[in-house]
């Protein structure tokens, strides 16, 4: 069963959400799934060197009390997930277009997975930039991957079309807002749903598959 997952590294809801899948996925063991992670930049006009997080999201979110109400409501459901929420030590809204590209690249050497996982820890739960090209490289060579291949692509940039038209692609199809869980390319579950859910989509498309 191949799942596809739309998601951004700094979407506080697509950790919670990977985390989530991941209790349903342990809970269908029996089931043979690979797993893709797919682009999709909440800010694309993100500057380069990002933004103070605090400014930048107020801004969104209408002001600062109305962001720290909703940082601590995804604390109290991130914790009941086992993450660790540390939106107080977060400094920077960074631009996750270079994220994107080490999970590209951690894709092509299985790593992808592993990847995706160090990136939500270090920028939810250490507060780490993951614009910053040296907390990406040591992420990568924590995970197996060569430093230097890392660092060419990354300023070679030779990655950004590709992640571009992935990106048009998804939104063409509907893909407005993430996480976005798209199982056998048949069936799609749309957020941070509880892990039920992602238990039923798994039946679901395994259903699907076995009759098809």
């Amino acid at each position: 069963m191949l799942v596809e997952i739309v998601s951004d590294p700094v979407c506080p809801w697509c950790f919670l959400g990977k985390r989530r899948f991941d209790a349903a996925l342990a809970r269908r063991g029996q089931l043979h799934v690979e797993l893709h992670w797919l682009p999709f930049e909440l800010n694309p006009a993100m500057p380069e060197d990002g933004l103070p997080r605090d400014e930048y999201l107020a801004a969104k979110f209408g002001g600062l009390e109305a962001l720290r109400q909703a940082e601590q409501r995804i604390v109290n459901l991130g914790t009941e997930a086992g993450i660790h929420f540390r939106f107080d030590l977060i400094r920077k809204s960074p631009n996750t277009r270079a994220a994107h590209v080490l999970s590209r690249i951690a894709a092509e050497h299985g790593r992808q997975a592993e990847v995706q996982e160090a990136l939500f820890v270090a920028y939810f739960e250490a507060g780490e930039d993951i614009g910053d090209q040296a907390t990406l490289l040591r992420i990568a060579t924590t995970a197996g991957l060569d430093a230097g291949t890392v660092r060419e692509r990354l300023v070679s940039r030779r990655d950004w079309p590709q992640l571009d038209t992935l990106e048009n692609e998804l939104r063409a199809a509907g893909v407005s807002g993430v996480p976005f869980f798209i199982f056998d390319r048949r069936y799609a579950v749309s957020g941070a749903q509880e892990t039920v859910a992602f238990e039923q989509a798994l039946d679901r498309a395994a259903a699907g598959t076995a009759n098809s």
